[in-house]
């Protein structure tokens, strides 16, 4: 859901929580007061980790590192810039970018200043490194950058026209064997050559369509997931769809706006949609497993995936807990009692770090596994922990499927 803005009454309310029969634990291990956060701001701030520290970034330039065991703050340093997308870590470097496109590479180790680059427009996403020695930048206005790791030199720019009206963000490039991935405004995915920013193929999601700019508005914001050959890709006002990476083919699409994002294994797929329904889906043709309505329009995050379970924030500062086999909420725990949580929660282990909007960041252990069905005492609406799961009801299956067989 995209935040209601303006003077009058919200049509789309929170959903209350209510109580659920919790059969899953979020245990407090350390939660700290990292940096000043979003400062309210829609932007694309979140964790990174390697090794044994964590990192995060805030929109007054804030970039801190803290230790994964106690949550010890390793070191910060205060830039004064405007920082909107990122970070991302590998080896001794570290990248994030700003409001004002700057891209910036930090010692990951001490958090002196290496380089930073002046591209041409906002940065709301990941930049991210590859082992390659580049780092590549997916801009507001729907360019595409290659960047030398080591100096910050620009090696390429695609530029790809974006629609009038579009979300205010973008989604991260993911690089693959085949190519980077990139989700555009106007629900395109694009692959490009990471040496030189060739396109290999491009392919549509989702064609625009209404009769209003807004009711156009196509985007992907969400970050593709890919797993073996597979990317999975969500649109805004669009679909859900699974597209080959080395040709571009699409394998499915199903009718399903989503932004916030989705998380796959080879054996399930998981989104959160526009109106902060979390759906379990079969990887192999989009079909619905189950939804789960109980969180809608709370503003949740992208799905994090844990044995068995799968984690999503809200706009409370709750993290929340469902069983992957049936989406019955089963556990629930609130990190920040003054930010909302629009970050992807960060999984490592049996470990979440949690970066909520205020600045805190919190390492919580899981603890008890999900309940089978038959271990809920008497019955339970979908609203109160249960997900809807009957496959032959059209409100638990995707709105509507279009199948298409693979090209040799």
């Amino acid at each position: 859901m995209i935040p209601w803005i303006g003077g009058d009454k919200d049509p789309t309310p929170p959903t209350k929580l209510t109580d659920i029969l919790q059969t899953a634990s979020l245990n407090p291990v350390w939660s700290t007061r990292a940096t000043r956060g979003t400062a309210g701001r829609r932007l694309f701030l979140v964790p990174a980790l390697t090794g044994d520290r964590i990192y995060v970034g805030d929109s007054r330039g804030r970039l801190t590192a803290v230790a994964t065991d106690g949550g010890r703050v390793i070191w910060e340093r205060d830039t004064g810039l405007q920082f909107s997308g990122g970070p991302d870590v590998r080896g001794d470097r570290l990248v994030i970018g700003t409001t004002r496109g700057e891209l910036l590479a930090f010692s990951a180790l001490d958090g002196s200043e290496q380089w930073r680059s002046q591209l041409g427009s906002e940065i709301l996403s990941v930049p991210r490194l590859t082992e390659t020695s580049q780092v590549m930048v997916h801009t507001l206005d729907d360019s595409v950058y290659g960047i030398d790791a080591d100096t910050g030199a620009q090696q390429w720019r695609v530029n790809y026209p974006a629609p009038v009206l579009t979300l205010r963000g973008s989604s991260s490039p993911v690089v693959t064997p085949s190519g980077v991935l990139v989700g555009l405004s106007g629900g395109k995915l694009v692959s490009l050559d990471p040496a030189d920013g060739t396109p290999l193929w491009e392919t549509t999601i989702t064609r625009p369509s209404g009769r209003s700019e807004l009711a156009r508005i196509a985007d992907i914001d969400a970050d593709p997931v890919v797993i073996g050959t597979i990317a999975f890709v969500g649109s805004y006002n669009g679909d859900l769809a699974a597209v080959d990476i080395t040709t571009g083919t699409v394998l499915w699409r199903r009718e399903l706006s989503a932004h916030a994002g989705l998380a796959a294994d080879a054996s399930s797929l998981f989104i959160t949609d526009s109106q902060d329904q979390v759906w379990g889906a079969d990887p192999s043709d989009g079909a619905g497993r189950w939804r789960q309505e109980g969180l809608r329009y709370r503003q949740l995050t992208a799905p994090a995936l844990l044995p068995n379970l799968v984690a999503v924030g809200d706009l409370d500062g709750y993290v929340h807990l469902l069983a992957q086999s049936d989406g019955r909420l089963v556990g629930r725990a609130r990190v920040s009692g003054k930010g909302a949580i629009t970050a992807r929660p960060l999984v490592v282990g049996n470990r979440l770090y949690v970066y909520a909007d205020d600045g805190t960041i919190a390492a919580l252990s899981i603890g008890g596994a999900p309940a089978a069905r038959s271990g809920l005492r008497g019955p339970v609406p979908a609203g109160a922990g249960a997900a809807s799961t009957d496959m032959d009801t059209e409100s638990a299956d995707l709105p509507g499927s279009e199948t298409l067989e693979t090209t040799p």
